[in-house]
């Protein structure tokens, strides 16, 4: 199993964590919903995590709902001081699977709870408030009052850092003002590359940048592009892209989800990939 150091390390506020990480995301039931099809297959995927490195886990209380952040504590905990566990919060689930905002002081706060019961610890090491915004994209709607609110849960001692996810610049702004963020979490991969700006603002800043969505979105002529980089490469797509991810810039930390262990080691050995700058020329001028 390839180790998640190779990618190097990034300080995640008062964390330093591998930029190699593990999104949990995949491990409930299809559609994010319910339990998966193999427990004990993810639980297993899980501890491969750890064993090879990974230190930066992304995670949600609405991804299941409770589910995966069930299975985190029955796999790794205690989870020792070098795990770092990020949270979203923003969202809820419906019994037909459908997602909804929950951005409400209430909703917030009862899901920051959810969270401290189903992932077993005192704390959480890193909230990221999950802005709705047009669901898959960010719009300019003010978060004040719900990153407040993750403040004032903060300074309870119910959280020790936080973050944004779907967020636009004025939005970052807006939290900022409020309380430091640590992370951004926002959608960005070869073919969709709206976020360059932020990106190098943010590594400026010493702010994380974490891209979800990291191989979604490629048409038909980017998708042959990057497969024939990678055949020159003799390797996968998958790869080139997540190490591409890697070559942008570093404060990018990756979160690639999997609930394979074969799967996971493909994503881990990206960080083993060095793309030569003539290929790397050919992949920035996908987008």
């Amino acid at each position: 199993m390839s180790n998640a150091s190779q990618a190097g390390t990034f300080s995640l506020g008062e964390r330093t964590v591998n930029r190699m990480g593990y999104g949990a995301m995949q491990l409930a039931g299809p559609q994010v919903f319910g339990p998966p099809r193999d427990r004990a297959a993810a639980l297993a995927v899980l501890r491969a995590a750890r064993e090879a490195g990974v230190n930066h886990i992304d995670t949600a209380d609405f991804y299941g709902p409770h589910i995966t952040n069930q299975l985190i504590r029955e796999a790794l905990h205690p989870y020792g001081d070098e795990l770092v566990l990020v949270t979203k919060v923003g969202a809820r689930r419906e019994a037909d699977a459908s997602w909804h905002p929950a951005a409400t002081p209430v909703e917030l706060t009862l899901a920051v709870h959810d969270n401290l019961r189903n992932l077993g610890v005192e704390a959480l090491d890193v909230v990221n408030f999950r802005a709705w915004g047009t669901q898959h994209a960010p719009d300019e709607a003010s978060i004040e009052e719900a990153f407040g609110t993750l403040a004032d849960l903060q300074r309870q001692g119910l959280i020790c850092q936080l973050g944004l996810s779907n967020v636009s610049v004025l939005q970052i702004s807006q939290a900022q003002r409020i309380a430091p963020v640590v992370c951004v979490q926002n959608h960005y991969n070869l073919s969709h590359r709206d976020d360059e700006l932020l990106i190098a603002e943010l590594a400026r800043q010493g702010i994380a940048y974490v891209p979800f969505f990291p191989l979604g979105g490629f048409s038909p002529l980017q998708s042959e592009a990057l497969s024939g980089v990678a055949e020159r490469l003799q390797t996968s797509p998958l790869r080139v892209a997540l190490a591409w991810l890697l070559q942008r810039s570093p404060n990018i930390l990756l979160i690639p989800g999997t609930s394979s262990v074969t799967h996971l080691q493909e994503n881990l050995s990206a960080s083993e990939l060095v793309i030569p700058p003539a290929l790397l020329a050919e992949l920035d001028a996908l987008a």
